[in-house]
């Protein structure tokens, strides 16, 4: 398979879940991809287990040296790119009344503000007709429970995707986003969860997702990788790989 050979990428948070996946599917379709992550034991897996043409880069993605240090890294090893994925992000489940001022900034400087300044850094990088892709979330969509800072911290991603999609069209580069719900990933989207915790949130995920059970970080990386490369009249564009959660297409079951 060689869907992606001679294209090139970045995968912000793409040592784990989601990101791994993405770039997985791109290194075995001939690409070649930066990578990013924070935690030392999945940087050292991703170096063992990526082949040939995976750069894996330790970069902090609410970090502004980091975020530079990867496009001058980029640059050179790399030259242009097709495609920069901005996966990167972190949670934590508290009611609102417990959100402390450490955990929101924190939430906010990884998600929301890392996002804009790695486009920003990276973007001149991206060739003319290339792509961003976003991973957001069904949190975009509803209100849901313990999840009021990492929701407006999403929510202020895809409002940054939609102006990036307005400002990069003479170029010809497209901005969308990939917005998972429940997805089978080691953290669960949740950072730093128990065991217990993370199970409780599957069995949760299992429930709520009309289609009765959670997703993949194939089928993220799928949609994700439609989004850069196949779909190439879209921008601008929120695409929902949530089990139809976010969409209410069925009746949640009892």
């Amino acid at each position: 398979m060689n869907a992606y050979a001679g294209k090139k990428a970045v995968v912000t948070g793409g040592t784990i879940g989601m990101g791994l996946a993405i770039s997985n599917r791109l290194l075995d379709g001939g690409a070649e991809v930066v990578l990013t992550g924070r935690n030392e034991q999945n940087l050292a897996a991703a170096r063992q287990s990526l082949g040939e043409g995976a750069h894996v880069l330790r970069s902090d993605a609410g970090d502004l040296g980091d975020i530079a240090a990867l496009a001058e890294y980029t640059e050179k090893n790399l030259g242009q790119i097709d495609a920069l994925f901005v996966n990167a992000g972190v949670s934590v489940l508290e009611p609102f009344a417990e959100v402390s001022e450490a955990t929101y900034d924190w939430i906010f400087n990884v998600n929301a503000k890392g996002a804009f300044f790695t486009v920003q850094k990276l973007a001149p990088l991206i060739a003319d007709g290339g792509s961003i892709v976003f991973t957001t979330a069904v949190t975009n969509l509803g209100g849901f429970p313990t999840m009021s800072v990492y929701s407006g911290s999403k929510a202020a991603m895809w409002s940054f995707a939609r102006v990036f999609a307005s400002e990069l069209l003479p170029r010809g580069i497209r901005v969308n986003a990939v917005s998972p719900g429940f997805v089978k990933t080691p953290t669960m989207g949740v950072t730093g969860a128990p065991a217990e915790e993370l199970a409780a949130f599957e069995a949760e995920g299992n429930h709520l997702t009309p289609m009765g059970r959670i997703g993949t970080p194939e089928e993220i990386a799928k949609a994700a990788l439609f989004l850069a490369f196949d779909a190439t009249f879209t921008t601008g564009f929120e695409l929902g790989v949530d089990g139809g959660l976010g969409r209410n297409v069925v009746a949640v079951p009892a």
